[in-house]
Formats: C-alpha cells, sequence, structure tokens
C-alpha cells in the first residue's frame, strides 16, 4: 500500500492473524510462516496481521520485530493487506517500527502505551504522534489484554486525527459495540479483534474482523465470516457453532497455544511458543485433537486432518 487512500480503500474483510511459528529453542521458522501465509492469501483471505498479541511480540525484541516485518513484506509484496503490530510500551521503539512498517507498506497497529496510570490525555497525546509517522496511517488496536481499555469517548477523540484510518476493537461489550458502531462507522474502518465473538459487532456494520484461530481453523473461519459479511446471519450462526468445542479450548488453554496446537496436528507450521508462553501438555493436545477429529466427521465444516 503506498498512501492513507490505498490503505482505507483496502481495509475491510478477514485477516488472518498469522501466529509466529518458533523452533524448539526459539528461533523464527521464517520457511513456515511463509507456508501459512501462502495458504491463507490462497484461501481467499483479505490481510493478514503480523506480529500482535497472539504473534507474541512481547517476547521478541525490537530488532527481531523489524526483521520480521522486513521478512513478511518481502513474502506478500502488494497481494494483500498487512497489518504490522508496531505496539510498544517504550514510545522510542513504536514510533521507529510505526514508521518502518509504513515505509514497507503495512498497516502499523499501534495500541494504547502500556505503562502505569497513563491517562486518557495522555494516550490521545500518544496517538496524535504515532498518526503522522506513518505514509499508510496507522490502525488503533483497543486490546484490553493489555491492561488499558479505551472507552469510546477516547476513540471518538483519537478518531479526529487525520492518519487513523481504523480501529481494531477488542472490548466487545454490547455498549460499547453499539457506541462504535454508530458514533464512528463511515469515518473509520471497524475491525472486531476476536473471532471468538464476531456476528454481533458484523451485525451492527463493522468492516471486518482479525481472526488468530484460522490458522487452525481456516477454513470453517473464512465460510462463517463470508456468511456475515453478505447478510446471512442464519448461515453465520450455524457456521460458528460448528467450532464452540474448539473456542471453548482455547478459551480455557490460551491463545495463541491452542492455535499452535492445533495447527500441529494439522500438519501445518504452528511450531512452539516461546516463554513466557508453555505449550500445551500431551493431555491438553489429546483433547485439542479430540475435537479436530469430530470437526473433521461434521458436514459442511470444510476441516480436514493430515
Amino acid at each position: 500500500m503506498k498512501d492513507i487512500a490505498e490503505c482505507r480503500q483496502r481495509l475491510h474483510g478477514i485477516f488472518n492473524i498469522t501466529v509466529t511459528p518458533f523452533t524448539a529453542d526459539g528461533a523464527f521458522d521464517f520457511t513456515g510462516l511463509a507456508r501459512t501465509i501462502e495458504r491463507v492469501i490462497g484461501l481467499g483471505f483479505d490481510g493478514i496481521l503480523i506480529g500482535g498479541t497472539y504473534g507474541e511480540f512481547p517476547a521478541m525484541t525490537a530488532e527481531e520485530r523489524a526483521h520480521l516485518f522486513r521478512h513478511v513484506m518481502d513474502v506478500v509484496g502488494d497481494r494483500v493487506p498487512v497489518m504490522l503490530c508496531s505496539a510498544a510500551s517504550d514510545v522510542r521503539i513504536a514510533r521507529d517500527l510505526t514508521t518502518l512498517a509504513g515505509d514497507l507498506g503495512g498497516l502499523p497497529m499501534v495500541t494504547a502505551p502500556f505503562v502505569s496510570e497513563v491517562t486518557d490525555d495522555q494516550i490521545v497525546a500518544f496517538f496524535g504522534e504515532m498518526a503522522p509517522l506513518s505514509r499508510t496511517g496507522i490502525l488503533v488496536y483497543n486490546a484490553p489484554g493489555i491492561g488499558i481499555t479505551l472507552s469510546p469517548r477516547v476513540l471518538e477523540r483519537i478518531a479526529d486525527f487525520e492518519g487513523v484510518v481504523g480501529i481494531k476493537q477488542g472490548d466487545l461489550s454490547p455498549t460499547a459495540i453499539d457506541e462504535i458502531a454508530n458514533r464512528l462507522s463511515g469515518r473509520l474502518r471497524l475491525f472486531c479483534a476476536s473471532d471468538l465473538a464476531f456476528l454481533g459487532p458484523m451485525a451492527l456494520g463493522f468492516d471486518g474482523i482479525s481472526s488468530t484461530n484460522s490458522s487452525a481453523l481456516p477454513e470453517l473461519i473464512l465460510a462463517a465470516f463470508r456468511a456475515a459479511e453478505t447478510g446471512d446471519g442464519h448461515g453465520a450462526r450455524d457456521l460458528q457453532r460448528l467450532w464452540f468445542p474448539f473456542r471453548d479450548l482455547a478459551r480455557k488453554f490460551g491463545q495463541p497455544q491452542t492455535t499452535k496446537a492445533a495447527m500441529n496436528l494439522r500438519g501445518f507450521d504452528g511450531g512452539w511458543v516461546r516463554r513466557p508462553l508453555i505449550d500445551l501438555t500431551p493431555a491438553q493436545k489429546e483433547q485439542v485433537a479430540a475435537v479436530l477429529s469430530a470437526l473433521a466427521r461434521t458436514p459442511h465444516s470444510g476441516v480436514t486432518l493430515a
């Protein structure tokens, strides 16, 4: 993507949150990562997200993250839009990665700076500083998991910055989704941050979703999203219900650990996680395998096992 206008035009649909496959000793598996990217692009995903919270960016150095950005953009080129997570508690790192992501033709995804007792005014000022750094604009990630939840009113203030092209909304409470959909739809691109509960935001007019578990169940989650996107609410509901047992395990065992375990069981390139995360135990993997086997026997799931 060359500029903000093109970024706004292309920023919609289902983006695969591509997990970062590590080897057992913690090194990047760039070959496996490239295979995952090619698979999801080939299936028809609208874009990918690299190095986010489920891509395990907090366990990487700034230099590793920059290397990851460059490698991925070399693989993808301009075939699909790429969100590149440039979040950091150190504003200097956030500035450098945001600038780099835009220069590479990706869209920087920026969270609030996750430091204690930061005020709303300081958060708004931070996004005002980040927005002009990227020639493609920035995507604001409202990520409660970092300990800071941006209210709809704060998001409205941030939306006034010209370089802000979208919001990835992680607070999926009905009131917040209702306010954001009705106050900001049409001004910015709105993305639901979770494939675990995306039907409500899509029904209210969100432009797309980002999906971690589509690394493990790409066929099924893609089909559920396409049904919702085309207004087939009943079809989307029925497809989403099919993989509730997997969502249940993901909530229980954690993401991306469960996603990576399922990928490996399917012959995909999940790899290992980095500490402080811990890979699933053999007993936990057996539960994941049982769910995958049941899905493979379920009509219309599209899931096959290696």
